[in-house]
């Protein structure tokens, strides 16, 4: 079999892979309502938002004053203040005086075989008595109803778990529509359209929202049984959902959002210190992930176009038309976002081998000041 004649079987392999997966994506979520639609609650349930904080200074003020003022009678706020170091502690200060319902609880020092953020919520939760618990994050700001919104949501579909998508915007152009392709991959792996439904290993989580009830929160172990992994979110939602419990999600746009980086060079850095821990720290499994990244999104319209016949050109073209159709569908994505998925492709593939190198050299991770060496890492996060 010649290279071209392989060449030919990639592209169509990969051109018709590409169409599929944009017509389920689109299904999908479509499949999720959003929260800005639901009806206020009707009950009002005692609510702890738990809010860790951590050197927050730019977007604290704004973010918190969305939280302290919301539509919902029967809640309390509880920041948990992690060893700040800038004017955090003011902001939180000067914000306590203003709203009763807020509480401050300060961090002095880290205990050990623990990340902070995930300490941070886990002593937001050991602080707190209410029924139902928020965690959320320092930087995203609600409109009003959002939360009555998404309690109704919980209590009238009987879950134990919602988790809303919030809206992501950023100041760059670029990272957008990165952000836009990195959607797709993490889409493509939790399927959160699915998660409510049981004996599927679909699942949820999200740090901007993750509403919960305190004795579903129990039953899937707290943060005590995630404390080293730094894709809390994400582990803790699936946690939920293995403990046999009820799990739903919800579209924030409109409702809640935040801007999770300012620049694509703010994303590498970012990502670069937690990729690693999502292959569990296996380099087998990390590898898989990269090869999956560039020969499933880096490849496949260069490909068609530079080696392929007539034929396979102009499934190239379908295949960039079907990723045009779907950036128009899922809001707020501009139509050509979809000519930046095969750098995007790469740009992952990048930050996999990079932070997999990285902590492979040094033996662990550096989070927020602390090292953790592989081996703490691996006995102490279930992998």
């Amino acid at each position: 079999m010649t290279i071209n004649t392989l060449l030919e079987i990639y592209g169509i392999v990969a051109g018709a892979t590409w169409i599929g997966v944009v017509v389920y994506l689109i299904i999908g979520f479509k499949k999720i309502k959003m929260l800005k639609d639901q009806p206020l609650s009707n009950a009002f349930p005692p609510l702890a938002i738990i809010i860790p904080v951590r050197n927050e200074e730019e977007n604290l003020e704004n973010a918190l004053q969305s939280v302290c003022n919301i539509n919902y009678p029967n809640y309390r706020i509880i920041a948990v203040n992690d060893r700040s170091t800038d004017s955090t502690g003011e902001i939180l200060s000067k914000l306590n005086a203003k709203y009763p319902q807020l509480t401050v609880t300060t961090i002095a020092d880290l205990p050990h075989g623990w990340l902070g953020k995930n300490n941070a919520l886990y002593q937001g939760y050991l602080s707190s008595t209410e029924e139902w618990m928020l965690f959320t994050d320092a930087d995203v700001e609600y409109q009003p109803d959002a939360i009555s919104k998404a309690v109704g949501y919980a209590i009238n579909n009987n879950l134990d778990n919602l988790a809303v998508l919030p809206n992501i915007i950023s100041r760059s152009g670029l990272l957008n529509s990165v952000l836009s392709s990195f959607t797709i991959m993490l889409m493509i792996y939790l399927r959160p359209w699915d998660a409510i439904k049981p004996g599927t290993k679909a699942h949820i989580g999200v740090g901007a929202f993750c509403l919960v009830k305190r004795s579903a929160y129990e039953k899937a172990g707290t943060h005590a049984n995630i404390k080293l992994r730094p894709d809390d979110d994400v582990m803790l939602g699936k946690n939920i959902k293995m403990a046999g419990l009820r799990q739903g999600v919800l579209g924030g746009r409109e409702a809640i959002g935040l801007e999770w980086y300012t620049s694509l060079k703010q994303f590498v850095d970012g990502l670069m210190k937690n990729t690693f821990a999502t292959a569990g720290y296996n380099p087998v499994m990390a590898i898989g992930f990269i090869m999956a990244c560039i020969v499933c999104f880096t490849l496949p319209i260069p490909v068609m176009l530079i080696f392929g016949g007539v034929n396979i050109k102009l499934l190239a073209g379908a295949v960039l038309f079907a990723q045009i159709i779907y950036m128009l569908t899922i809001k707020p994505n501009k139509w050509w976002y979809a000519f930046v998925i095969p750098f995007a492709g790469g740009l992952m593939g990048y930050i996999f081998l990079k932070s997999m190198l990285i902590t492979l050299k040094q033996g662990g991770i550096y989070w927020r000041d602390s090292f953790y060496s592989l081996k703490m890492l691996k006995e102490g996060s279930n992998y």
